[in-house]
């Protein structure tokens, strides 16, 4: 009884048996009714009074007739119903085996499996739910992966230098001179910074990114993160410039917005050449405050503007391929970050070669 196919079949003859007791009770009340009826306006009912007993005995045979009759049309319309429902449910069980064969095929990670969509709408758009899923899961699944290699990657530059390093001071060929340990010091930083760039990103993920929430001037908390990178934006030939005139007011944790902003302007830097522009300009609009981080720059392709959100990401043919180029996920922390304080960043750009605009979006303080 809890299988479908078996349901469908007694629901088809339930319908059919219903109907039947329907008809039967109906008809065999009228019937004689009816019978009687046309008796009495025959000449036979008018006749001498021994036309009436045959007139009962031909009502008694016409019931029988009658009874006989529907009990043969009852039996045969059962029998259509469940043949007929036998077929309703082999055609609608075909797409349900599909879809639960897919179902289980995504469960063993095979998730580039389909279903190829049936004629019922509501089965069709079951089964367009299911490649759905299945293709989110084959993305998710080939995210997890390349996140695993590039993590691998990341860390097997500065651990060969390390080893080689270490490995020629020990056998003698590398003295062991303050230069030799800074180049090591650097790995060993690079190491560290990306084993904390990982824990954080782990933390934006999960929502565990702890926030010490206060009313600070969005504009300020920009104006301090562009100083500490002027220095470097001078070193590479840029022009860095900054207008915080308009206070923008937000609750939120400074440390973490200024790291948002932090990132943008060193990616500015790494993407803009000697003789480039940089400029960063806060402002409220509506309810928000927004701080947009402009370059002369390198600039993104349309199929860009979201992907350099991903983990690991880089846009083809970056100026800086070299050792500071980043970890690969400062982007991806820095939306992190917006969004665990109700905004958001985005990029837009007219295209390669063109520059590029960073926009961080913070809820406006109450």
């Amino acid at each position: 009884m809890n299988r479908l196919v078996v349901r469908l079949v007694l629901s088809h003859l339930l319908v059919a048996l219903l109907a039947a007791a329907a008809t039967f009770l109906v008809v065999r009340l009228l019937a004689p009714a009816l019978f009687d009826e046309s008796i009495r306006m025959s000449p036979m009912g008018q006749g001498p009074g021994g036309m009436g007993g045959q007139a009962g005995a031909l009502r008694q045979q016409f019931g029988d007739a009658v009874d006989r009759a529907l009990l043969v049309g009852a039996g045969v319309g059962a029998g259509a119903a469940a043949g007929f429902g036998a077929i309703a449910a082999y055609r609608l069980l075909a797409p349900l085996r599909a879809v639960r064969a897919a179902t289980r095929d995504i469960a063993a990670g095979r998730y580039d499996t389909s279903v190829p969509p049936p004629r019922e709408r509501e089965l069709a758009e079951l089964a367009d739910d299911i490649n759905r899923l299945g293709h989110a899961l084959d993305e998710t699944e080939t995210r997890r992966v390349r996140l695993l290699g590039e993590v691998a990657h990341e860390m097997r530059t500065p651990l060969t230098v390390i080893d080689g390093h270490v490995e020629g001071m020990i056998d003698g060929v590398l003295p062991t001179s303050a230069t030799e340990l800074g180049l090591l010091s650097d790995e060993v930083r690079r190491l560290r910074r990306l084993a904390e760039d990982l824990s954080m990103l782990s933390r934006t993920d999960e929502g565990r990114l702890e926030l010490v929430m206060a009313r600070v001037d969005l504009a300020q908390v920009a104006g301090r993160a562009v100083e500490r990178m002027r220095p470097q934006a001078e070193d590479a030939g840029l022009t860095l410039t900054v207008d915080g005139a308009a206070a923008a007011p937000v609750v939120a944790d400074a440390d973490r917005l200024a790291q948002v902003l932090t990132n943008l302007v060193g990616n500015a830097i790494r993407a803009t050449g000697p003789g480039g522009r940089i400029d960063v300009v806060c402002r409220a609009s509506g309810s928000d405050a927004l701080v947009t981080v402009a370059d002369t720059g390198e600039g993104l392709d349309p199929a860009d503007l979201e992907r350099v959100f991903e983990r690991f990401y880089r846009s083809p043919g970056r100026r800086t391929p070299g050792p500071d180029r980043g970890s690969g996920i400062g982007l991806t922390i820095a939306r992190g970050i917006a969004r665990a304080h109700g905004g958001e960043v985005s990029a837009a750009s007219p295209g390669r070669g063109r520059g590029a605009t960073f926009t961080v979006r913070v809820p406006l303080a109450r």
